[in-house]
């Protein structure tokens, strides 16, 4: 084993990312925002810089002058989304989101419905979470639940924005 092997993670230091949280509710304020919230106390968490929050409503055009707005933002390499996932006419957040990726993640969805399985059960066939890059920022789209965000964040989320994972998003982020 090499001396690089040996080193432990705790050892390495985490490298910051520049993060925005975009909750999408027609409900929500900033003062019950419990998902957004949520998120944000997990990236600080994680040792990331939550720079920009948000909140609008359940609407494309509304969802995607944020979303572009922050892809086009040099200092944001990470947006979280919350909200607008579900299977309802009103859940607008992957026909909102998915135009402006440059490539998709398909593996995040199927692994974050893998996990919400053993949670809900076959509910989890109505979430359309999602993830992509554009622009050279990384986009998760999470459902509203607080067990939602919990789950994609601490399970999956997490240690793909940790420089010191092997394998990881910070490795595809242009901004510095």
């Amino acid at each position: 084993m090499s001396d690089e092997e040996t080193v432990s993670k705790e050892s390495v230091s985490i490298k910051h990312l520049a993060c925005a949280v975009l909750t999408i509710s027609d409900t929500r304020s900033a003062g019950d925002d419990t998902s957004g919230n949520l998120l944000a106390a997990s990236l600080a968490h994680a040792g990331h810089d939550c720079r920009k929050r948000d909140i609008v409503k359940d609407d494309v055009y509304q969802i995607r002058r944020v979303i572009s707005d922050w892809i086009a933002d040099e200092e944001i390499q990470v947006i979280l989304t919350t909200g607008g996932t579900g299977f309802s006419h009103k859940d607008n957040t992957p026909r909102a989101i998915t135009p402006l990726l440059d490539v998709d993640i398909p593996g995040f969805g199927e692994l974050f419905r893998q996990l919400s399985f053993q949670e809900i059960g076959t509910s989890t066939v109505q979430s359309r979470a999602l993830a992509g890059m554009a622009n050279g920022t990384v986009i998760f789209c999470l459902p509203g639940s607080n067990n939602a965000c919990r789950t994609a964040f601490d399970s999956i989320i997490r240690d793909q924005l940790d420089s010191r994972q092997k394998c990881n998003f910070v490795t595809h982020l242009i901004r510095e």
